[in-house]
């Protein structure tokens, strides 16, 4: 599957086969991929935290997601947990922020990061979901996440069990201007 098929293919994901596990090689994959975004200066300060045992998944679930992400999430037998080490991209070395954005731009490399780590996930056949709501102060605390990072999202990864259709996509003269 090339790139544009898989943008054209990947779905949020709300419906998993609890049957499949997903390899451990596979989650590397993901994560050495992810790891190919461009990045602020070369920064590269996504940090991946990969829940695959089965009972840690559902402890996470359980503790830290709210009840629709619960249940969006259930039965995948994977959760990632992306944050991005903070005052680093978009600062030069003293901690000045380079421009008015800020830490937005650890926010943005992120979003990079978790792009390429989704797009491959389903050229891979696997499904995602990326959920924003969650609990960060129980994340950190069950998975020991440093104080210098910020973080952002939980990525539910496994096979899908649904074929959820595109939802309508707006026309490029309502997105860009042309000059």
């Amino acid at each position: 599957m090339d790139v544009l098929k898989a943008m054209e293919a990947r779905r949020s994901m709300r419906a998993y086969d609890p049957s499949r596990p997903v390899d451990h090689q596979v989650l590397e994959e993901l994560i050495r991929t992810a790891g190919l975004a461009p990045s602020w200066k070369n920064s590269q300060t996504a940090r991946c935290y990969v829940a695959e045992s089965p009972d840690l998944v559902e402890k996470l679930r359980e503790t830290c997601l709210p009840e629709f992400n619960r249940k969006n999430s259930a039965g995948a037998p994977v959760l990632i947990v992306t944050a991005f080490v903070r005052s680093h991209s978009g600062f030069d070395r003293e901690g000045n922020a380079e421009n008015e954005v800020g830490e937005g731009w650890g926010a943005y490399d992120l979003g990079l990061h978790d792009a390429h780590l989704i797009l491959r996930a389903k050229e891979l056949g696997l499904d995602t979901l990326i959920m924003g709501i969650r609990n960060a102060g129980r994340l950190r605390a069950l998975l020991h996440i440093s104080e210098d990072q910020e973080i952002v999202s939980v990525i539910a990864v496994g096979y899908g069990a649904a074929e959820p259709p595109m939802p309508p996509r707006k026309p490029v003269d309502q997105t860009a201007v042309f000059f």
